[in-house]
């Protein structure tokens, strides 16, 4: 009897496998015809793979190479390119402009992933319109004539770095990602708490700077924790190796240091030291902020506000510069026209000029365009949303046209600076790093000239551009000219096209993840 039960309960849980089974078969079976026939989507070219599931792209998102990929993508499909059932990619001028500048299309759950504080802030806040009022909150800081207030402190520790390699003499390499991390890093935390870190003192006793770190291993956190389950991320952070920890860690330890300075400046707001200068720190601006009369914005808030620059605004140009100052290393004709340039700009070798004496140098700033263009630290997609409504009356429309397909509502869309700045049409050898592209001359017209601007978005574009683009550039120009002026750069046998290669998550770096160079001093 027990023995025909056991039999039985065999067959049962058998067929219950088989029928389970065949559901699933079935369902995906459902799903794949669906993707690849009946979608809406299903007109727009691409790899069928990448019509029935989004693994295929996040593939080449866990192997660094999204942009890459979605850039051959292009080369074989055309403008538009269907890489996922429900994704869609574009690399076309009116169609950018419409998706981020004229609807304004909210962004996707991706921006999630950047959490700083576990707790919104202006990047990873999705629609437009809760960005707006945190946008507002901070866009002062930003101006041209907020941010040149904060020169002295830049020329400072840019020059208290130059010393530094001084003495080395051009002795040993130098690892430029790291050197210009806390570079960057001091002149940050400077700029958004009127704080001294000494990150560039740390960097030359060879003692590691807690903050730098983490902000240096932030965005691989957050690109891990866009394909990682939760679940999964909370066991992959109990793994017992200090390093690893360290990484998982890194968005607590940038709030711990932000918070401090939050107290600290309450403080000091409380107690009246400031008075009524008019040169304001980013910290004191959000103090003071209110989302409305009734309503002042929130401690937890403004760390994670704090924190998102923190993270923005320092490997992305310590990355930038590395890159340029690599490519001079291998281009010693662009390097000497430089070179000549700046030597009548700046006669004093350690006196900087004011930033808009650096922005009339003509071959200067081709220079610095050309870079933006090919080594933009964040070139990666920029994903949207369609959503319900399109139209600019309100009135609900169901679909959303791009470039003559027709998108449903909840359809993500993208485009991504490493592609638009990488058009042949518009910038002919486009892997060329060529400054004279820039320059206006019988060869290159003032409407070339104004198409190749069009396409370049190295801050993003439309109502979410990067809002401390202002500061980005200033630091570029300033640390360019005054390491152009004073070193000769070069790259020793390590650093090469292999070790240089271009990988991203997000934000880019390089392969070898170290960029090393040797700056020897100029014999003027």
């Amino acid at each position: 009897m027990s023995s025909a039960i056991q039999l039985s309960s065999v067959w049962l849980l058998r067929n219950l496998f088989f029928i389970v089974a065949s559901v699933v078969f079935t369902y995906l079976l459902i799903r794949i015809i669906y993707n690849l026939f009946l979608s809406p989507l299903s007109a727009i070219p691409g790899p069928w793979h990448y019509a029935i599931s989004d693994l295929p792209l996040i593939s080449h998102v866990v192997r660094l190479q999204q942009c890459k990929t979605v850039q051959s993508l292009f080369d074989t499909y055309g403008p538009v390119v269907r890489v996922g059932p429900n994704r869609v990619v574009f690399r076309d001028l009116s169609t950018m402009r419409n998706v981020y500048s004229v609807h304004k299309f909210d962004k996707s759950n991706y921006y999630k992933s950047l959490l700083t504080n576990d707790n919104d802030h202006a990047m990873t806040t999705l629609d437009h319109a809760s960005h707006t009022i945190k946008r507002k909150s901070y866009a002062p800081h930003y101006t041209h004539s907020s941010v040149a207030q904060f020169q002295p402190e830049m020329q400072e520790y840019t020059f208290e770095l130059i010393n530094t390699l001084e003495s080395i003499s051009g002795k040993t390499p130098v690892e430029c990602l790291a050197l210009f991390r806390h570079l960057m890093v001091d002149v940050v935390v400077s700029s958004s708490f009127g704080y001294r870190l000494g990150a560039v003192g740390k960097w030359a006793m060879d003692v590691e700077d807690p903050l730098s770190t983490a902000i240096n291993d932030f965005p691989k956190r957050g690109i891990l924790r866009s394909v990682v389950p939760t679940w999964a991320w909370n066991l992959v952070c109990r793994i017992p190796n200090n390093r690893w920890k360290q990484l998982c860690d890194s968005d607590k330890i940038l709030a711990e240091f932000v918070s401090g300075r939050v107290y600290e400046m309450r403080a000091q707001m409380n107690a009246g030291k400031f008075g009524d200068s008019e040169k304001l720190s980013m910290l004191q601006r959000l103090l003071k902020y209110r989302y409305s009369p009734a309503e002042q914005m929130p401690d937890h808030d403004i760390i994670s506000e704090c924190i998102g620059h923190l993270m923005a605004g320092t490997d992305t140009t310590s990355t930038s510069i590395s890159y340029l100052f690599w490519e001079l290393s291998r281009r010693p004709d662009i390097m000497k026209k430089l070179q000549a340039e700046l030597d009548d700009a700046m006669p004093d070798s350690k006196v900087l000029p004011d930033i808009t004496v650096l922005q009339e140098l003509p071959y200067f700033s081709a220079f610095l365009k050309e870079g933006l263009r090919l080594y933009t630290a964040v070139p990666s997609l920029l994903e949207r949303v369609v959503p319900t409504s399109t139209s600019k009356n309100g009135a609900s429309d169901e679909i959303f046209d791009l470039m003559g397909y027709a998108l449903p509502p909840g359809t993500i869309v993208a485009t991504q600076a490493w592609s638009m700045h990488r058009d042949p049409s518009v910038f002919p050898s486009p892997e060329t790093f060529l400054p004279e592209r820039w320059l206006e001359s019988s060869s290159t017209p003032p409407e070339d000239l104004a198409r190749m601007a069009a396409h370049m978005m190295p801050f993003g574009t439309g109502s979410r551009i990067c809002g401390g683009q202002n500061l980005a550039l200033m630091l570029l120009k300033m640390a360019i000219a005054a390491f152009v002026r004073n070193f000769d750069i070069r790259a020793p046998a390590e650093t090469d096209e292999r070790s240089m290669d271009i990988k991203d998550s997000f934000v880019i770096f390089p392969s070898a993840m170290e960029c090393k160079l040797i700056f020897t001093p100029r014999q003027l």
